[in-house]
């Protein structure tokens, strides 16, 4: 069975050759009965010929249908010149078959696997099928592309002096974080593993245990809702260093995916990248991964309106709120289902509504908006001034507590480009690469429902040095030394400097999180104890490769880069994952059902 050649192989210089390929048949064509049979495999495809002087696989290729697998042997030939395909690396040439073996006949496929009918087939079907939905060249290009960029990842890490080491995906649960899956041990009854949601303790002990230099191309698992840019299991490049400081962080991740631009794409991403505080990042853009591929900048304008006439902003500013607006220019001929729906989506976030000015002409008299006649002239000087307002614009508003208003107008923001592009009236170029770190996140976040306050990003983030004394007093306005690199307007990873002294963890677990002595030391007592071993300074990052890789094959969802994705109810159709157990693995397992009673 063994090939010659691939199907991206053959040139001219191999002509009068006798080859062997096999493969796939992408499709079969009838010329005055000659038969042509593009024939395809991983690399590429060639033109196979069965001619009627050959009856004995003539008439066998005759009723070859598409997909089926087949093996042919034969001479290669040029094609003459008025038949030269240009368009395929094979072009040049084709084979004249002399025996076929069909390995494999195809059944009617379930859905066209030509690219453009593809792309229209409803995705849970292409799911079901998955395996076929894979043999389309664009699928199969992102993960050859995933492939390449893993190995770039591992080759620069390893050439910076990191050990690839495997840490258990068995853990112990820690429900702070995000809902966790959870696994029933058979040896030890009632009690429960959970699934990682990513190494971060496991990559700390590495430091102690002296590693200096670790990374693991690791499996995380999370059971939350799902979107587009989210599965229940998922992959980061995840990596932990001793003896570092920030700069040192930045630097190692810039070179890595300096490296994988270079090597996937062929292009040059300039570096250093830009640093952006976090609270400049909100006021701007609204966002703490904010796509700077675009202007449309929020600005402040609580001072401006602090003695508002118009009720909605004076009572928002007058109960510690802001006010914020930005200029979606051009956008002035939105229509009434537009600004509807830019209005709902304002609502999921919290608003009640969203205050709007259309601009038209140069006299505010002109101008269509419901709040236009509580601004008064001072106020419309501001927003003109600051705004640079002119005839087309459509100003939108959001009156509320700071991190709202960001979050609201960060939004519309990102609505209004899009409706900006869609008129033809921006371009957001998806081979713009905006790469860039926000720093200065808060340690901590006050969780008005629980009451108390909560780890920005985890309990081991180290607080800026100069803010510690800070901790018991005034921890909201404590900084971290966390740090996330953000592209377009995605999240690509984020990592920090670690709490490496049992005491300052401690503080943080206690005093500041409010944990119980029983809770710290049932989750994380080996951790504090090891700390008192001799643990280094350190720190580390992890990155998303399933979403890096979908912005480096300009996939649509993080599902198109992952071999067998689940949809977004969790559910691998194509193996009918997830599915009931048998009673007595349960038993095994010591683990019981209950039916909820329906709502």
């Amino acid at each position: 069975m063994k090939r010659t050649h691939t199907c991206s192989q053959l040139s001219k210089s191999d002509v009068d050759s006798a080859v062997t390929l096999i493969g796939w048949v992408e499709s079969v064509r009838d010329h005055g009965g000659v038969l042509f049979v593009d024939l395809r495999d991983r690399e590429g495809m060639t033109q196979v010929v069965f001619d009627p002087d050959r009856p004995d696989i003539h008439g066998q290729a005759g009723h070859l249908k598409d997909e089926s697998v087949i093996q042919i042997t034969g001479k290669v030939r040029a094609r003459t010149p008025e038949t030269v395909n240009a368009k395929m690396a094979t072009g040049e040439i084709e084979v004249y078959a002399d025996s076929l073996i069909v390995h494999n006949a195809c059944e009617t496929l379930p859905f066209p696997l030509e690219e453009e009918k593809a792309d229209k087939v409803n995705e849970d079907l292409r799911l079901t099928y998955r395996y076929l939905d894979l043999r389309r060249k664009k699928m199969l290009n992102l993960l050859k592309l995933r492939s390449k960029a893993s190995k770039s990842v591992r080759d620069y890490l390893n050439a910076n002096g990191f050990l690839d080491i495997e840490v258990p995906v068995l853990f112990k649960s820690t429900p702070e974080g995000a809902r966790e899956f959870l696994v029933p041990s058979r040896l030890n009854p009632g009690e429960f593993y959970a699934l990682s949601q990513s190494p971060q303790q496991y990559k700390q002990m590495l430091m102690v245990a002296g590693v200096e230099r670790y990374y693991s191309i690791a499996r995380c698992f999370r059971d939350e809702d799902l979107r587009a840019d989210r599965q229940p299991e998922f992959t980061q490049i995840d990596l932990e260093m001793s003896f570092i400081e920030r700069e040192d962080m930045y630097a190692l991740i810039e070179g890595m995916l300096k490296k994988v631009w270079k090597d996937v794409l062929d292009v040059d991403i300039p570096t250093p990248f830009p640093r952006l505080p976090y609270p400049d990042a909100m006021n701007r853009y609204g966002s703490d991964k904010p796509d700077t591929r675009f202007g449309l900048e929020i600005q402040d304008f609580t001072e401006d309106f602090a003695n508002s006439s118009f009720k909605v902003f004076k009572g928002a500013i007058d109960n510690g709120g802001c006010l914020k607006a930005f200029n979606a220019k051009g956008l002035g001929d939105i229509t009434q289902g537009e600004v509807k729906s830019l209005e709902d989506i304002a609502k999921t976030l919290g608003a009640k509504g969203l205050a709007y000015i259309v601009v038209r002409g140069d006299d505010p008299a002109n101008w269509r908006s419901p709040i236009l006649k509580f601004i008064s002239e001072a106020e419309l000087k501001a927003l003109r001034e600051r705004l640079n307002i002119e005839d087309g614009d459509l100003i939108f508003f959001a009156a509320t507590g700071w991190e709202q208003a960001c979050a609201i107008l960060g939004r519309i923001r990102l609505e209004s480009a899009q409706l900006l592009v869609k008129r033809g009236k921006m371009e957001i170029s998806s081979d713009q690469y905006n790469f860039l770190w926000v720093v200065d996140f808060p340690l901590m976040l006050f969780d008005e429902e629980a009451g108390r306050y909560v780890a920005s990003h985890h309990p081991f983030t180290a607080p800026v040095p100069e803010d510690v004394e800070k901790l018991t007093t005034d921890p909201k306005n404590i900084r971290s030394q966390a740090y996330d690199v953000v592209l377009n307007g995605s999240e690509l990873g984020g990592g920090s400097i670690r709490i490496h002294q049992p005491e300052l963890q401690n503080k943080v677990l206690r005093d500041v999180l409010g944990m119980s002595e029983e809770i710290v030391e049932s989750r994380f007592g080996y951790m504090l104890k090891a700390f008192n071993f001799g643990a280094p300074p350190h720190g580390g990052i992890a990155l998303g490769l399933d979403r890096m890789c979908a912005i480096l094959g300009k996939a649509k969802s993080i599902r198109d880069v992952i071999a067998f994705p689940k949809t977004q109810k969790g559910q691998d159709l194509m193996a009918s994952v997830p599915g009931p157990v048998q009673p007595k693995q349960l038993r095994d397992l010591h683990v019981a059902t209950v039916e909820l009673p329906k709502e």
